[in-house]
């Protein structure tokens, strides 16, 4: 199957960005004051004001391999939870075949190891289990995971975190999965109704 994100959710907007960095003076938003958010957004990040982005919040559900799961461990998230933690049984065999492998000999070779190296978690697993405890048994058969298993995490960033997420994994020198995952977020989130994230977008995006 392909990678899959989903948008569970959000917190805040460019409003809510804007009163924490005018929190110092008034929250009050006045007609006046509205109209200045997008300049006072566009200042925010330009001049390196970043701890105000830090009040919006995007909230994924992310199945990927487990490559681009490494990718997305490396970045300031505010949370995740995910299948990777070890005291976790992976019951449904979840990979991924690169789309550009297909047509050659290569995906059908992907596939075929998978297969085996799935059957010998399940088995290590199961005969495990009365040996060694089903915790230990359950982080051991894992070595027998393939680098391109499925794993689905719960993935939450404030737009700070964001935005250097997507600077990083939606550029063109990022791995193409996880640059696909990126861009696929960042069109989730230009998507909300209302497009509460307008203008801050604007600025974070690759």
């Amino acid at each position: 199957m392909q990678n899959k994100v989903e948008l569970l959710g959000y917190y805040g907007s460019d409003q809510v960005i804007a009163q924490s960095a005018w929190t110092s003076t008034s929250r009050e938003l006045s007609e006046e004051k509205i109209s200045r958010i997008p300049k006072l957004i566009e200042m925010l990040w330009t001049e390196g004001h970043e701890s105000p982005f830090e009040k919006g919040n995007v909230h994924f559900l992310v199945t990927c391999d487990i490559a681009s799961h490494i990718h997305l461990l490396k970045h300031r998230i505010a949370s995740i939870n995910a299948e990777s933690a070890r005291y976790k049984e992976l019951k449904e065999d979840k990979y991924f075949i690169p789309e550009d492998w297909s047509g050659t000999h290569w995906d059908a070779m992907l596939y075929a190891k998978t297969v085996e190296m799935n059957a010998l978690y399940h088995k290590c697993l199961e005969e495990l289990t009365p040996v060694l405890g089903r915790k230990r048994a359950k982080e051991s058969a894992r070595f027998f995971k393939m680098y391109n298993s499925q794993i689905t995490a719960d993935v939450q960033f404030n737009m700070r975190s964001f935005a250097n997420f997507l600077k990083l994994r939606a550029s063109e020198h990022a791995q193409v999965e996880i640059r696909d995952i990126a861009w696929t977020m960042y069109r989730l989130v230009e998507n909300i109704e209302g497009n509460p994230f307008e203008h801050t977008l604007r600025m974070i995006k690759p």
